[in-house]
């Protein structure tokens, strides 16, 4: 069996080239607009950017809702989308202006955000680094979880999902390749409900997955 590679990651944020939104009207067109990657950021790399401090929401379109236009249900109501439930980037946009819509309609002014307070619609350039670390057996992945670094954890278990086999995390991915015993550890990862967990959350639910299923 080919070994496991052991990659680390951070962001690079840029400007996506929208124009910023000042109301929810102004955001719903620009979600309505903007490339998958950049609702992709605004969703699923939250957890690695260091600034993001908002624990009620995982989302920044949901942290934007509650924190500069004062709209609470409209924050609820996106903070509970768990994005990688959803089959496509583009069923997420949908539901999304769904949600968006609906609060517009029962809305008889547009909520507006205060000058400075504007949703800047972003997009990140994922930098990966080989840390040189490999394993070659399945018992060596739960020591090398501990060891692994949030970013590792990211781009393992989050930003695998977008590569083949789409929808899947790496450790699952290698797993699969060991044969029928190592199942139960691939169905327990696939299983795994992490998209409200901090990267340091999730770290501890994979540590105690596989202690548990007594990987050691």
């Amino acid at each position: 069996m080919s070994g496991f590679e052991i990659k680390d990651c951070v962001l690079l944020s840029l400007m996506s080239g929208m124009p910023p939104a000042f109301n929810l009207r102004e955001l719903r067109d620009r979600i309505a607009a903007c490339s998958q990657d950049v609702l992709y950021h605004h969703f699923c790399e939250t957890t690695l950017v260091a600034s993001f401090d908002y624990p009620d929401y995982r989302n920044d379109f949901a942290v934007w809702a509650s924190k500069r236009l004062g709209d609470k249900v409209l924050a609820e109501r996106l903070g509970i989308i768990d994005p990688y439930s959803r089959s496509s980037l583009e069923d997420l946009r949908g539901e999304v202006l769904d949600i968006i819509d609906e609060r517009l309609s029962e809305q008889t002014m547009v909520s507006w955000a205060r000058m400075g307070h504007e949703f800047y619609f972003m997009k990140a350039t994922t930098i990966i680094f080989d840390t040189g670390e490999r394993i070659h057996q399945p018992e060596e992945l739960l020591p090398a979880i501990r060891r692994m670094s949030n970013g590792s954890i990211y781009f393992h278990f989050l930003e695998a999902r977008r590569r083949p086999p789409v929808g899947a995390d790496d450790f699952a991915a290698w797993l699969v390749a060991f044969g029928p015993e190592w199942q139960p550890y691939v169905e327990a990862l696939s299983g795994l409900d992490f998209y409200f967990s901090t990267l340091s959350q999730l770290k501890r639910q994979l540590i105690e997955l596989f202690e548990n299923q007594n990987l050691s």
